[in-house]
């Protein structure tokens, strides 16, 4: 779905060993096809899979049990 070329591309920032940034509003398509939504300037998501509000990064990826 590429952008129309009058809106501005949205910047993500990749960390090593945490979330993707990501600049909002946001939605995302998960696997289910089901879609979340995000009004907030800036959206972390989450990359490891450990966090309880996936896709929304809740830091769970500090726990190193």
């Amino acid at each position: 779905m590429p952008n129309s070329p009058s809106e501005p591309a949205r910047r993500v920032k990749v960390q090593r060993r945490g979330p993707l940034l990501v600049e909002g509003p946001v939605e995302v398509a998960l696997e289910d096809g089901s879609t979340v939504r995000s009004d907030r300037f800036q959206v972390a998501l989450c990359t490891c899979r450990r966090s309880r509000r996936f896709p929304w990064c809740d830091t769970s990826h500090r726990d190193r049990k």
